[in-house]
């Protein structure tokens, strides 16, 4: 197994770099498993709807969907990877300071995350608190 940062991935995704873009390329599609940790994850999502991407919620899903399609790629827990973009893609609008506001991916992470280490550990999770009011959309999560 390798691990890639976000770097990497971004390369893959992104084709912005021809050399790094190929070298990328060569790591994802070679004979080893590929791990993309869950911050790696947030991160590339990060980038990706930031001001030079501009990525929509619906093309974040996309990319995101698309790596577990990707035969050497891993997740820290793809089930819980795969629970948070589910989350994410169904997440409702809600009127924040007069916006509409949706939970973003790396919310729905960090309550699947929570939800996954309570099973871990055999214990009851109260829930995950938030002052977030798009974020307390997604089922587990509680107002502080």
């Amino acid at each position: 197994m390798i691990a890639i940062d976000t770097n990497v991935l971004l390369r893959y995704l992104l084709q912005d770099h021809e050399n790094q873009a190929k070298k990328a390329a060569a790591l994802i599609n070679g004979t080893v498993p590929v791990l993309i940790t869950d911050i790696v994850l947030v991160e590339t999502v990060w980038v990706l709807t930031g001001k030079r991407y501009k990525l929509d919620r619906e093309a974040v899903g996309g990319v995101i969907a698309a790596l577990f399609e990707e035969r050497n790629i891993v997740f820290e827990d793809g089930q819980t990877v795969w629970r948070a973009l589910s989350d994410f893609r169904k997440a409702r609008p809600v009127k924040v300071n007069g916006k509409k506001k949706s939970a973003d991916f790396p919310d729905a992470l960090i309550v699947n995350k929570g939800l996954y280490t309570a099973r871990q550990w055999r214990v009851a999770m109260k829930g995950v608190y938030t002052f977030d009011v798009a974020a307390r959309e997604i089922s587990g999560t509680v107002s502080p």
